[in-house]
């Protein structure tokens, strides 16, 4: 098994997407998406819409990242040449080998447009090939049906409902929580999912 190197700079791609370390100078690329499209950030927990939001919320990522907890990555299309979006592994559990994946947005020009798929792929591949970890957990929104499809989409396994578990910028939420381990992907969800980029 390795560990999740938080001082190295991974990057994932493929002939569809490039992920790399998201940086500070990333904000100028990612404000943009905050003025024009806030609404991408819906049912997050950690809201970037307009520039302050987005400022805090690359802040959170590299506090939690200087933690090592968190590794986030910015996205870029090949397909369009730009950059669409952001992820991360967070809630990293290296007494458990587990970890979370999510903190995912992308523009609505790359949605529907495969780029998620790829990205999964990569990261999943990455995850339980190249770190070893044992299980990687999906949470989101019960209320967000394109985050639960997407989920079904790559072949995570629903266990159930946290509820009212945590707040929200509404409220509180109820969480649906998904997950991945390590012989399912090496036994048939790597290739299935493959199939579908």
């Amino acid at each position: 098994m390795n560990t999740l190197d938080f001082s190295h700079d991974y990057i994932l791609e493929n002939d569809r997407v490039l992920l790399r370390p998201l940086r500070l100078e990333d904000f100028e690329i990612l404000e943009e998406f905050s003025i024009n499209e806030p609404t991408l950030w819906e049912y997050s927990l950690l809201s970037a819409a307009g520039s302050e939001n987005m400022k805090k919320y690359m802040d959170h990522a590299f506090a939690d990242k200087k933690k090592e907890t968190a590794y986030p990555f910015i996205v870029f299309d090949k397909r369009t040449n730009k950059y669409v979006g952001s992820t991360r592994f967070y809630d990293y559990q290296p007494q458990h080998n587990t970890v979370q994946m999510g903190y995912t947005w992308y523009c609505k020009t790359a949605q529907g447009t495969g780029v998620n798929k790829n990205c999964k792929f990569l990261l999943l591949q990455f995850a339980f090939e190249d770190l070893g970890f044992d299980r990687v957990e999906f949470r989101a929104d019960n209320d967000n049906e394109r985050s639960k499809a997407a989920m079904k989409s790559i072949g995570c396994t629903v266990e159930g409902v946290l509820r009212s578990n945590c707040t929200s910028p509404t409220g509180r939420r109820n969480s649906i929580i998904a997950s991945i381990l390590q012989d399912e992907w090496n036994s048939e969800l790597k290739e299935r999912l493959r199939a579908k980029l």
